[in-house]
């Protein structure tokens, strides 16, 4: 027996007219007079009265309602169902992420995912902070992390607030020997990320009135460690970036206190995706228990 039986019955019972209920289904109205003669015989009794003013249920047509009502609710969950294990075990997920959670959080989040999923492809694209978030404002990936401002319309859920560190050659001591001041700073080069100075540590160096003249840009955060080494420079490192990057180095808070907050975005239009939501649970698990913290969405920007 066609589940569409079930459709038309109900949707003439919800109109009360073949007419009304053959135009939400886009068929004729002879269509729906057929499908109901077919149930009718199928059941082995009428559903309808039928009049002038329309159409009734008859008792027998009355007691039956509700369990195809259910039938077609059972249906929809089963349809539901379907579409998620589908989407759990086959399909792709392209995620956007700069170095420091490359190399520290994706080899164990994505390690205990693909356990679980082994059918889902993953693709990681590096990039920085703008790219990132660009890439997920165009569709190109579905889970990207990046800091904070976002700007653009996305779901952002916050993961962490990262210490950001003034790192030195090893033996440098600060003037109060615990964190970094004015007075340490003064004469020094920077060494820095060009992508880094364009956010959180721009703001640091204004604080301690640095001027561009006294920076140099490096490629990654291995190399300013090196030029660190070498006593090129000084160099303003995240917490996480230290975190795989041993050296011949010292790390000082600032006087000031200073972090970035790491944030996870995902495009509105994916954000519903079974996959997805996985992965993004998973990541979501591993921040919590990695850091001892509660990760909840957010509308900050």
């Amino acid at each position: 027996m066609s589940t569409f039986s079930y459709h038309v019955f109900v949707s003439v019972v919800r109109y009360g007219s073949f007419f009304h209920a053959s135009q939400l289904l886009n068929v004729t109205p002879s269509a729906v007079s057929h499908s109901i003669n077919q149930l009718e015989e199928q059941l082995g009794f009428p559903l309808f009265l039928r009049s002038r003013s329309g159409m009734t249920l008859t008792s027998e047509g009355s007691q039956v309602l509700p369990y195809i009502q259910q039938l077609l609710s059972d249906e929809a969950t089963l349809m539901q169902i379907s579409d998620d294990i589908k989407g759990l075990q086959s399909g792709s997920i392209k995620i956007g992420a700069f170095s420091s959670v490359c190399i520290n959080w994706l080899p164990h989040i994505l390690g205990v995912f693909s356990k679980k999923y082994p059918e889902i492809d993953i693709s990681i694209v590096q990039g920085s902070f703008e790219e990132i978030t660009q890439y997920i404002k165009s569709g190109e990936l579905d889970v990207g992390f990046t800091t904070l401002p976002v700007s653009e319309n996305l779901d952002v859920i916050p993961l962490l607030d990262d210490p950001i560190y003034c790192v030195t050659p090893e033996g440098f001591v600060p003037k109060n020997d615990q964190s970094m001041t004015e007075q340490d700073i003064v004469n020094h080069k920077f060494i820095l990320q060009k992508v880094d100075y364009d956010r959180d540590t721009k703001l640091i160096l204004d604080y301690y009135r640095v001027g561009p003249n006294a920076i140099n840009f490096s490629i990654d955060d291995q190399s300013i460690i090196a030029m660190v080494e070498a006593g090129i420079g000084l160099g303003i490192l995240p917490k996480l970036a230290l975190q795989k990057n041993p050296g011949n180095i010292a790390i000082f808070p600032f006087e000031k206190p200073a972090s970035r907050k790491i944030v996870l975005v995902t495009n509105k239009s994916k954000a519903a995706s079974p996959s997805v939501i996985e992965l993004v649970t998973e990541i979501k698990h591993f921040i919590e228990k990695t850091y001892n913290t509660k990760v909840t969405p957010s509308d900050e920007k």
